[in-house]
């Protein structure tokens, strides 16, 4: 789930810290990621990315599938739009921090590639749309 927000006119990015044994300094593959998870048996992929997006950031957002942006059948590529104002909540112990990041500096967060991609990705939808 690619979250963006419009902050003075600068695009920014929300990105999650994983918690790991590295601890709060660990900077490797799967560090910093977009809000995401997987699916609950019988749970409809729509219903899984917004329940994803509140368990982990505390947000309740609209979100849109991109349906043409995945680069992979198993994983689907979401986009939400947040207001600045937008409180980000970090309600299970999956994440240690946030960061509300432009596209260049969240990219150059996001390991692996695909991780980056999909931001990628979603960044070139959101401004086709005019976002």
């Amino acid at each position: 789930m690619v979250v963006w927000r419009d902050n003075g006119g600068v695009r920014e990015y929300l990105l999650l810290h994983r918690r790991f044994a590295g601890g709060v300094d660990f900077d490797g593959a799967w560090a910093w990621t977009p809000p995401s998870g997987a699916r609950k048996p019988g749970e409809t992929v729509d219903a899984a990315a917004a329940r994803e997006l509140y368990e982990e950031a505390g947000l309740r957002l609209p979100i849109t599938r991109l349906l043409e942006a995945t680069a992979s059948t198993d994983v689907a590529l979401y986009v939400a739009e947040s207001d600045v104002a937008a409180e980000v909540v970090l309600l299970d112990d999956e994440h240690d921090r946030f960061l509300w990041l432009p596209l260049e500096k969240a990219l150059a967060m996001c390991q692996p590639e695909v991780v980056a991609s999909g931001v990628a990705n979603a960044a070139r939808w959101i401004e086709s749309q005019g976002g």
